[in-house]
């Protein structure tokens, strides 16, 4: 594969630049295995719809085809579930949770990641993305399958995470 560099221009990141190293969806570390992909993510509605408004040059199209996006801001409507499961970006700072390569966060590095950017933050954030599980769990305890009025929060937050959490 020829690598491919790219440079961001974004309101978060300017000048910021990457390689591309492994094909598109592929050459996953064997501990991280997302149920779904950046464009059924925004699809499906993710983070209100506020998450990548400014990001569509770096990209492909096609991820933003059926994306459900706003704009002007978090819009809880838009997500899967209808509801708020997002934390502040703040919040997720003050955490330590933010690499400064990917100021906006989990779901930023997943989309360069996915892309085929392979950074030294990556054990970090599978494992952090492993963490997640947890929910699945809770989610199978206490609610019939397909309920999808049960933990919506919690659903919604799975979805965030790259969990198909409609199949539980």
């Amino acid at each position: 594969m020829r690598k491919k560099q790219i440079i961001v221009h974004d309101l978060m990141q300017k000048h910021y630049v990457y390689t591309l190293t492994e094909p598109v969806g592929r050459n996953f570390d064997p501990e991280f295995n997302p149920e779904l992909t950046p464009a059924e993510m925004l699809a499906l509605g993710v983070f209100g719809g506020k998450y990548l408004t400014d990001c569509k040059q770096e990209f492909p199209a096609t991820w933003f085809k059926h994306a459900k996006l706003c704009h002007d801001r978090h819009n809880p409507k838009l997500n899967f579930f209808g509801v708020n499961a997002s934390q502040s970006l703040a919040i997720w700072r003050e955490k330590g949770w933010i690499h400064p390569d990917d100021p906006r966060g989990w779901f930023q590095w997943y989309c360069r990641y996915y892309l085929g950017r392979r950074h030294p933050d990556d054990a970090r954030q599978i494992r952090r993305w492993r963490a997640v599980r947890r929910h699945i769990a809770q989610i199978k305890h206490h609610c019939l399958r397909a309920d999808w009025s049960c933990h919506r929060r919690q659903r919604q937050a799975l979805l965030h995470w790259a969990y198909d959490s409609r199949e539980i």
